[in-house]
């Protein structure tokens, strides 16, 4: 549960991010990298802890 929380809070925050460098405040190329990897990040570790892992 707690890990749902850490993972949306981190992708509002990079989100949040990303928009203050489509104002050209942040450079782009830093910001955009950081929200790709915690949105594959949390689809992996969302998808990962359900599958079978063998008798």
């Amino acid at each position: 549960m707690m890990f749902n929380v850490i993972s949306i809070v981190c992708i509002v925050v990079f989100f949040c991010l990303n928009l203050l460098a489509m104002m050209h405040m942040l450079p782009l190329y830093i910001t955009s990298p950081l929200l790709f990897l915690s949105i594959l990040f949390t689809l992996y570790r969302l998808n990962h802890r359900k599958t079978f892992k063998g008798f």
